[in-house]
């Protein structure tokens, strides 16, 4: 991650310090990089609860309780599921606020429904509505499609101690 994508980070955990509030993350196709970041900051323990990485359907199922069925019905990377995901993250977990994201990074996997830079994100916060935001960053690498995405959960969690 760049300097910049690391001084983000640092301010977003001095925000959420500030309040008092905790992270979680449920990542599959950025593999942990939002918790790696987050967790390159010294001090970042006051902070980051906790991160699953849900690479697999199973993973996503067992470690953070997304139905089984919800993934049949509409894929892994969907809407219900990365909300779901966040909201799994947040009831498996002591955080106040959790992203989950899915997607596909490419450069194989992708479908004409599901192309290639598909991402969907969810993040969770505890009495409140769920928030979604997709994004198609088009056939970018696949270190661009993750590097993007991560961007992307660093804007959420932002948004979200605000």
């Amino acid at each position: 991650m760049t300097p910049a994508m690391t001084n983000r980070a640092a301010a977003l955990l001095d925000a959420y310090k500030g309040k008092g509030l905790k992270i979680a993350t449920a990542e599959s196709c950025t593999g942990g990089l939002v918790a790696a970041l987050l967790t390159e900051i010294s001090g970042s323990s006051a902070v980051v609860e906790r991160g699953f990485v849900t690479y697999s359907n199973e993973a996503k199922t067992e470690l953070i309780g997304v139905p089984a069925d919800l993934i049949a019905a509409h894929g892994a990377v969907s809407e219900p599921v990365a909300r779901a995901m966040a909201e799994g993250a947040l009831a498996h977990s002591r955080a106040d606020v959790a992203v989950g994201i899915t997607g596909v990074a490419g450069p194989t996997g992708g479908t004409a429904a599901k192309p290639v830079g598909l991402v969907h994100f969810g993040l969770a916060r505890k009495d409140a509505a769920t928030v979604h935001l997709e994004r198609r960053y088009g056939s970018l690498s696949r270190e661009n499609v993750r590097r993007r995405a991560v961007e992307d959960a660093l804007a959420l969690l932002e948004q979200a101690v605000r």
